[in-house]
């Protein structure tokens, strides 16, 4: 996509509140489809067309697992979190806000990674993040890998995708049957698991109709079991 994605985000992105969750601010597009469809149309011919720029805007999911992890800290407080599929890493700064003791944001976007690293520093220099937090940013595939000591996985709409969920909703239970805790927003996707979870929480998360066809969606929390 780009030679330097730091350059890329800032030419294209600038800081702005998250709706629901307006103590953490990240860099958004102000036109993301626009942004996208100028990525399809740069693509070289007979390349594959790039993903969506997912870090660029603010995403239900992201959201509202952001905004329940901030009013229930004791959910994360000075416990090791893996948030994945991090996008402009919201969930992985709000976790970090309510006091869990590290966070690796992870993603297979460098783009992406790049977007976290500027949103946790722009956090940081406004004082919604003290300067002392740890958050690692990882540009990897971290589905089947054995992960460093970890207490809790975060997810903000991770399974928007068939294939994506069939390789992830495995995983996501082999770690829950680790005695992992695994929890995952949901905006309604057709691949959310039916059985072998618990929703703790349903959240009214407003929404770009351009990419959700709706002005407001409803997003379920839901805790993942190893079966």
């Amino acid at each position: 996509m780009t030679d330097d994605p730091r350059a890329f985000v800032l030419a294209n992105a600038r800081p702005a509140p998250v709706p629901i969750v307006p103590e953490i601010e990240v860099y958004q597009s102000p036109d993301f489809t626009g942004l996208w469809e100028n990525l399809c149309r740069s693509a070289p011919v007979g390349v594959p067309a790039p993903a969506p720029p997912y870090w660029a805007t603010p995403w239900a999911g992201g959201q509202a697992l952001a905004r329940y992890l901030l009013d229930r800290p004791e959910l994360v407080r000075g416990r090791r979190v893996l948030d994945f599929g991090s996008g402009s890493g919201i969930v992985a700064i709000a976790a970090a806000r309510a006091g869990a003791s590290a966070v690796i944001a992870t993603d297979i976007d460098p783009v992406a990674c790049a977007a976290m690293a500027l949103n946790v520093q722009h956090n940081v220099a406004r004082g919604a993040l003290a300067a002392t937090v740890s958050i690692e940013v990882v540009t990897a595939d971290w589905i089947g890998r054995e992960l460093p000591a970890i207490d809790v996985v975060l997810g903000g709409d991770i399974l928007y995708e068939g294939p994506m969920a069939a390789r992830l909703t495995p995983w996501l239970r082999a770690l829950a049957g680790q005695g992992i805790e695994v929890l995952i927003a949901d905006p309604g996707r057709n691949y959310r698991p039916d059985a072998g979870c618990s929703r703790l929480d349903v959240i009214a998360v407003p929404c770009e109709p351009a990419i959700e066809s709706a002005d407001v969606g409803e997003t379920q929390i839901l805790q993942l079991h190893s079966s």
